[in-house]
């Protein structure tokens, strides 16, 4: 939901959220660009509806994004702008909780910097960045990526580096963090 400020970051458990991702064109939200956005919308804790989409980042892909990701620049040649693809995307999420994996750090900085380019306003949404949570829930474990996590709790990390598989195993990884707490 487009605001004049962003989102707060929330310490919670919640049953109703989106979990979402992004794949770019490098880690730098001040020169890289959006190549994919994805989202699960989740209701009582179970999926009700998924978002995706490639973006024409309007900018060559690196080769070595192209390298994690998958993602090629004859796959987004045709694809919306990030413009119309952020439009999209903040209907989709509407006012819901965003989750996400390392989310406070960097998805969030490249959300709100592109909706203020765009719509001369920002991300309003509360957000939770499952990172920390798993961090606190799992001290022990040698690794937090989402990886990592997704073969703690053996989850199929199939598919791995592309938006919408991202989204499906961090909404995965979020339920048992949740289910751990409890």
């Amino acid at each position: 939901m487009l605001s004049d400020v962003p989102g707060n970051k929330l310490n919670i458990y919640t049953d109703d959220y989106c979990i979402f991702d992004l794949e770019t064109t490098g880690i730098s939200p001040k020169k890289d660009e959006v190549i994919e956005i994805s989202a699960i919308k989740v209701k009582g804790g179970e999926v009700v509806d998924e978002f995706s989409t490639l973006v024409n980042p309007g900018i060559p892909i690196p080769y070595r994004a192209s390298m994690v990701n998958g993602i090629y620049d004859d796959m987004v040649a045709d694809a919306p702008s990030m413009e119309e693809a952020l439009a999209d995307f903040s209907d989709f999420v509407e006012d819901m909780i965003l989750i996400g994996h390392n989310i406070h750090v960097f998805d969030m900085k490249f959300i709100w910097r592109d909706a203020r380019k765009y719509f001369g306003k920002t991300i309003g949404n509360d957000y939770i960045d499952t990172l920390p949570i798993a961090y606190r829930n799992l001290p022990g474990l040698p690794h937090h990526t989402l990886i990592a996590l997704a073969e703690h709790y053996n989850i199929s990390s199939d598919g791995a580096h592309r938006a919408l598989n991202d989204c499906r195993m961090n909404q995965q990884v979020y339920e048992y963090l949740k289910k751990e707490t409890k």
